[in-house]
Parts: C-alpha cells; sequence; structure tokens
C-alpha cells in the first residue's frame, strides 16, 4: 500500500507539473500575442496616417503640374534636385524604397536613419510631380520601415524585435497605398526571401496591414478595385492559354529585371557629379516623351485603367516594353520613387498585347498580367495571388495564381529587388547558391547547394523559418 502511494503521489506532482509548464506556455504565447498585436495596430496607425498624408500631397501636386503645358520638361530639374536632397541628406532614399527597406532588414536588423522619411517623401514628390517614371507603394513602404524602426529605438527593442517591427512597416504601408490588406500583409514576410515565407512575423503584418488600410481609407484615400465580368468556365484550351501566358509574362518579368539592371550598371559608369547625372537623364527622358508621348510617364495610372476596363486607344503593342525603359531609366539616373506601380503598367499593357495573341479577354488578361508581372519580378507569387483576388474577384483567381506562379519560376534567379536573400533553387536541375543576396545568384545546371556568403549579415545566413520561435 505504501509503494503505491508512493507512486500514486510521484504522478500527481508529476501531473501537476506538466499542467504548470503547459500553463505557462500558453501564458507566454497569449502574452507575446497580445503584445504584437498593440505594437502592430500602432505601426500602422501611424503608417496608415503618414501615407495618407503623401498620397494627397502627391496627388495635390500632381493636379497642379498637370495643368503646366509641357511640363515633362522640367524632368531633369526634378532629378537634379531629388539627387541633390538624397545625397545630401539621406544616401539610403536613392532608388525605389523597398529595395532599401529590405536591405535594412537584412543588413542592419532594421535600422533605417529617421531622416529618410522626409526625404524620400519630397524626392518622390518632385520626381513623379515633374513626369518621372516611377511608382508611389516603395516609398510609403520605406516610410512605414523608417517609422517603425524610430519606435523601436525610441522602445530599445532587441534587433529581433526591431526587424519584426520594421516588417510591419513595409506590410503597412503596402496595403494602405494600394488597398489590399490581405496581400499587403503577405507581402511583407514573402518579399525578403525568395522561396520563403518569415511565418514569425505573419500576425502582426496582417494587423498592421488591416489597420493602415482602415486608416487609410477613414481619412479619404480611395480605391481601384475592378471586379470583372469574368464567368469562370473551365476548359482546357482556356488553361493552355493561361499556362502560355504565364510563361509570356515571366519571360517580360526578365526583360524588365535585366533592363533596370543594365541602366543602374550604365549609369554607374558615367563619372560625373549625382546631381548632374540626373540632369543627363532626365534630358533623356525629355526627348523619349518628345519621340513616344507622354503616355509612360508618371504613375501611369489612366492607362491601367483603360486595359483593365478592356479599352486602351491607341496603346502600341510595343507599350510594355516603353515603359520599361522609362522606369529604368528614371530609377537609375537619380529620379525617386516606387517600382510596383510601373509593374503594374508593364504587366497590363503586356497582357493587352498578348491578349490579341492567345485569344483572350483583354481585361482578362491585363488583370492576369498585372498580378503575373508583380510575381515574376518581386518573387512574391502568393502576395500578388492575393492581390487578384482582393482587387479583381474570386472567379479569376484560380486562373490568376497559375500564370503567378508560372512568372515567379520563369523570371529565373534574379529581382528588381536585388537584396533579396535566395532560400530555394526554382529548378532542382539548376546549381545556385542558396542564402546569398539574389544580386550574387548564378544558376547553372546541378544541384543547389546552401553556403554561407559571408559580410552580408546574420539573415543571409540561415533561412526564413531558422528563428527558435514565433515572438519573444
Amino acid at each position: 500500500m505504501r509503494e503505491d502511494s508512493g507512486s500514486l503521489s510521484t504522478k500527481t506532482r508529476l501531473g501537476a507539473i506538466v499542467a504548470s509548464s503547459h500553463l505557462t506556455e500558453q501564458s507566454i504565447l497569449f502574452a507575446s500575442v497580445l503584445k504584437w498585436i498593440a505594437l502592430a495596430a500602432i505601426v500602422g496607425a501611424i503608417v496608415g496616417l503618414a501615407t495618407t498624408g503623401f498620397l494627397k500631397l502627391l496627388d495635390l501636386a500632381n493636379r497642379r503640374t498637370a495643368v503646366v503645358p509641357w511640363h515633362f520638361l522640367f524632368i531633369p530639374i526634378a532629378f537634379f534636385l531629388s539627387t541633390l536632397v538624397i545625397k545630401g541628406l539621406a544616401p539610403e532614399a536613392e532608388g525605389h524604397g523597398t529595395e532599401k527597406v529590405i536591405e535594412a532588414v537584412h543588413r542592419r536588423s532594421g535600422r533605417i536613419a529617421p531622416m529618410v522619411i522626409p526625404v524620400k517623401l519630397i524626392a518622390t514628390i518632385v520626381t513623379l510631380a515633374a513626369g518621372g517614371s516611377a511608382g508611389k507603394e516603395g516609398p510609403c513602404a520605406q516610410i512605414g520601415g523608417g517609422i517603425a524602426s524610430v519606435l523601436a529605438s525610441l522602445l530599445r527593442f532587441s534587433d529581433r524585435d526591431r526587424r519584426n517591427l520594421v516588417i510591419c512597416g513595409i506590410s503597412a504601408g503596402f496595403a494602405a497605398v494600394f488597398g489590399t490588406p490581405l496581400a499587403g500583409a503577405i507581402f511583407g514576410v514573402e518579399v525578403l526571401f525568395v522561396g520563403g515565407l518569415l511565418y514569425d512575423v505573419l500576425l502582426p503584418s496582417f494587423v498592421s496591414g488591416l489597420i493602415a488600410y482602415q486608416v487609410a481609407s477613414r481619412f479619404g484615400v480611395t480605391y481601384f478595385h475592378v471586379p470583372l465580368a469574368f464567368s469562370p468556365v473551365f476548359s482546357e484550351v482556356f488553361l493552355l492559354k493561361v499556362v502560355i501566358a504565364g510563361v509570356l509574362f515571366g519571360l517580360t518579368s526578365f526583360v524588365f529585371i535585366e533592363m533596370l539592371g543594365a541602366l543602374e550598371w550604365l549609369a554607374k559608369r558615367i563619372r560625373i557629379w549625382p546631381p548632374l547625372k540626373g540632369l543627363l537623364g532626365g534630358a533623356v527622358l525629355v526627348v523619349l516623351t518628345l519621340a513616344a508621348g507622354p503616355r509612360y510617364l508618371g504613375l501611369g495610372l489612366p492607362t491601367i485603367v483603360y486595359t483593365l476596363n478592356g479599352h486602351a486607344p491607341n496603346l502600341p503593342w510595343t507599350a510594355f516594353l516603353i515603359k520599361q525603359l522609362f522606369t529604368s531609366i528614371t530609377l537609375a539616373f537619380g529620379g525617386s520613387g516606387g517600382i510596383v506601380t510601373p509593374i503594374f503598367f508593364v504587366g497590363t499593357t503586356a497582357g493587352t498585347s498578348f491578349s490579341h495573341l492567345l485569344g483572350i479577354d483583354p481585361a482578362t488578361c491585363a488583370a492576369i498580367g498585372l498580378v503575373a508581372l508583380l510575381a515574376g519580378c518581386a518573387n512574391t507569387p502568393i502576395s500578388a495571388s492575393l492581390m487578384a483576388m482582393e482587387l479583381f474577384g474570386t472567379a479569376i483567381a484560380p486562373y490568376a495564381a497559375l500564370a503567378c506562379i508560372i512568372s515567379f519560376v520563369m523570371s529565373g534567379h534574379r529581382s528588381v529587388y536585388p537584396s533579396q536573400i535566395l532560400s530555394m533553387a526554382k529548378s532542382g536541375s539548376l546549381s545556385v547558391e542558396l542564402g546569398g543576396e539574389v544580386s550574387e545568384a548564378r544558376a547553372m545546371a546541378g544541384h543547389s547547394r546552401s553556403t554561407s556568403v559571408g559580410g552580408k549579415s546574420p539573415a543571409a545566413d540561415k533561412s526564413p523559418d531558422s528563428e527558435s520561435g514565433p515572438f519573444e
């Protein structure tokens, strides 16, 4: 009896210890969830307000310059001023903003100088108001990441918590500028690694994106959502056409990435004072505008809307190639702005051109092209697929997702964001060095191998899911 009583007593104590450990685990996780929901909501609200202010200022500037005849003649001066301000006050604000935030996350644990926020805002407004071919999402992502970095410094966060908060800022900026909270949340955790998701930041990214979108909407930011008159009638022929379209969009992404890289390489080879280089690039853009017309300047939103409605008057089939050239010159020669809105222009105009070749409804092919180009250029097939659902409705989403995945594969081991970390090979028949930045990837026939690329950051030497737990 004594042995039975002792055994029962031991089992009781062990059961109490196990129950206590489970209770402690759940309590810590619950506290972590509350902590990150609160922090993400704060970041989302602030970024939503900042994005609203930026978009309203940009709209005001665009409306003021639109009534000025031949206002694109001021592009060289705009590039000069943009380069001068950035080089003098905040070199981190150079180029298209999302790339610089990715670089900050991987190389500096998300540290972004506070001066980047106003400098990026001013430089982008000057560039786009004059007619520079760029987007508005990159500055919003960089402003969002900068705000999150400043908040992390004020709260004395660890490097890991700072990184997570900056990723929330990326998601919030993307969601607020395009009105796509789901795609924005996934974009922030997908864009950092090629072939990997940061699940540890999924919850706060979703919260920050949702809050930023709601705040921006409440303060008057409007978005274009174009539900397509698309009947989901499955047929093998249409599915094959979508597959071919995905391949074509992937090849278009490849051309865009290579063209952007080539112009950046050329700009670096011109050894003159950077603001003068801006004057030179702006002058070239003016000449191209006189030859091709002003359709390819600025955000290009009217053309995007026309193509998504199935109407693109006097649109040449080479429009997507011309827009690539305009955008590459703008971003390589001192203009400030994002890359995603030009990707939308290229995707919709390429879709319109390919629709005649494939026999697909032009509006449907333009919509698929918009998201497929994003997947191929930015290596973000999941967020691009979600964006198709949010912008165009659920009927087209499966077909758009198929094109996004194929485009993602066909664009190869390259990106408009060269600081992305390569964590997978897009084919088992290719040998690529994993763990380094996309800019260093060289694909060859063979098997992939994981290597440590020295001199980059801790993030470059591990997979995106190598952290021990979801929150700290």
